[in-house]
């Protein structure tokens, strides 16, 4: 998507469509007024004819406007004191969203405000919205494909439109990177192709390191090897770094991210229906190449550290059983309950290896955890589990910035007993009660006292259907954003 900022009086082309961003209870203000009056009140009448109020995510299209514009758009963006980046985001979102198979190839989205900032925020919106993952598509016909390959902001200073657009350039990138890995098949993507799409991020200034099966046995990596013991793919860790702070040696932040490229469940085997949505058991550790591709493609300047524990859970002759004691790389053993609760096992080898190796300010995981995470939040909020205050604040503040929800749940003490095993150190589940609570906890026992918080992100990583303007069916990238966000403003200086 080629991406301009223009004046809002500017020539339009012939194949354009003329979208017009209008506040409930103030609809034919601004340029929707200007174009009203120019048109003999077409606008007032279409308005008229149709339950339209400029309600968010209402999009009114207004035949025989006249004017330069090939097709009008009123779109809904809500009352005018709740409008902020995130309503800009959706308004230029849900403009692409309704033409974006129309025939016509260029989209002009006039905000009610001018201002730089928001128009930084709408080209982001129509960034992420006009993601498509389309590379096994051989035979679609030709009117289903998108046409429209411009979009135009108008603004009142283009110049610095274009600054502000800049790092949210970089985001969009990463954000499609990170869909990129999770929509890939897994006979496409298994472990040692996701490292190999991680290490070419180096040509983005990161550096990236990549441990193989051998490398982490020295390490006393049984509980993520144990995992993988069943694919025919080998296992892999994936070190990210990016040194972008004044003082390279300052202590670095860091974030862990499961990436099970699929998940059969191993000898605890996952019901058929619905196991082919496993290719996006991998969306933590996508999450985290997406935060370290945008860390590096903005420069941040903070220095960061990444940790993918990437895996193959299948159910062969070599594969873990219920029963089997691994040892960790803490020397901690692990009662293998069920080979599905496999997550929690990459995470701990990872996390561990992490604090050892980078002894960083704090870790913040991200997994697709727990189906209980859905029962308890639905499908809308990821969860935060935390033992640090602080940091849960800053995720939750860039979450509320950021559109990507999170609800911090507890880490209640009384429920740590549930993990315990009769003949190991811990077990790898609790059981179905409190799942997604005991899951956290267990990841907890390999964290020691570094500040640390786990986003379970079951819940966001995958859309179908999707509600939000931003997000296509599929993958969401969740997380990326968020992350990015708090770096930007808490940890960057």
């Amino acid at each position: 998507m080629e991406i301009e900022f223009v004046a809002a009086g500017a020539a339009l082309g012939e194949k354009a469509v003329l979208a017009l961003v209008v506040f409930e209870g103030d609809l034919l203000s601004g340029a929707a007024g200007q174009l009203d009056a120019q048109t003999g009140g077409a606008l007032a009448r279409a308005i008229a004819a149709a339950r339209f109020n400029g309600g968010k995510g209402q999009v009114l299209d207004v035949l025989g406007a006249g004017g330069e514009a090939a097709r009008v758009l009123l779109v809904g963006a809500g009352k005018a004191e709740g409008f902020d980046d995130v309503g800009a985001e959706h308004a230029a979102a849900s403009a692409y969203g309704a033409v974006k198979s129309s025939g016509l190839t260029t989209l002009r989205v006039v905000l009610p405000s001018a201002e730089h900032g928001l128009a930084a925020r709408a080209a982001l919106g129509v960034r992420l919205a006009s993601y498509r993952f389309d590379r096994y598509r051989t035979k679609e016909p030709a009117e289903k494909k998108p046409s429209i390959v411009k979009t135009q902001v108008a603004t009142g200073d283009d110049g610095a439109a274009r600054t502000a657009f800049a790092p949210l350039a970089a985001l969009a990138d990463a954000i499609a990177f990170s869909r990129d890995l999770v929509s890939e098949p897994p006979n496409v993507l298994y472990p040692e192709e996701f490292a190999r799409r991680v290490k070419a991020l180096e040509k983005l200034g990161l550096e990236v390191e990549i441990l193989g099966e051998a490398e982490m046995a020295k390490l006393g990596m049984g509980s993520l090897l144990g995992v993988g013991q069943g694919s025919v793919r080998e296992s892999q860790l994936a070190i990210m770094k990016w040194n972008g702070a004044a003082d390279p040696k300052a202590q670095p932040i860091a974030f862990v991210g499961k990436g099970v490229c699929f998940d059969t469940g191993g000898i605890s085997i996952k019901p058929a229906d619905g196991m082919e949505d496993m290719k996006w058991d991998m969306g933590g550790a996508g999450a985290v190449a997406g935060l370290m591709h945008v860390l590096a493609g903005r420069k941040a300047k903070v220095n960061a550290i990444g940790i993918l524990g990437l895996v193959e859970n299948m159910p062969d002759g070599n594969a873990q059983r219920p029963g089997d004691v691994v040892t960790s790389m803490s020397g901690q053993t692990i009662e293998i309950i069920n080979t599905d609760a496999e997550g929690r096992l990459v995470l701990a080898d990872a996390i561990w290896y992490c604090q050892d190796r980078f002894k960083p300010k704090f870790m913040v995981d991200l997994a697709t955890l727990t189906g209980a995470i859905i029962i308890s939040l639905g499908n809308d909020y990821a969860g935060l589990f935390s033992n640090n205050d602080e940091l849960s604040g800053n995720l939750l503040a860039a979450s509320g910035v950021e559109g990507e929800p999170l609800w911090r749940m507890p880490l209640p003490a009384q429920y740590d007993k549930n993990i315990d095993s009769m003949i190991a150190d811990m077990k790898n589940t609790g059981g179905r009660p409190g799942g997604s609570i005991t899951a956290a906890l267990f990841i907890q026992r390999f964290v020691n006292k570094v500040p640390w918080a786990h986003l379970d992100i079951a819940s966001t990583a995958w859309k179908k259907p999707s509600s939000v303007p931003t997000i296509p069916d599929g993958a969401t990238g969740f997380g990326v954003r968020l992350l990015n966000r708090m770096v930007q403003d808490k940890y960057e200086g």
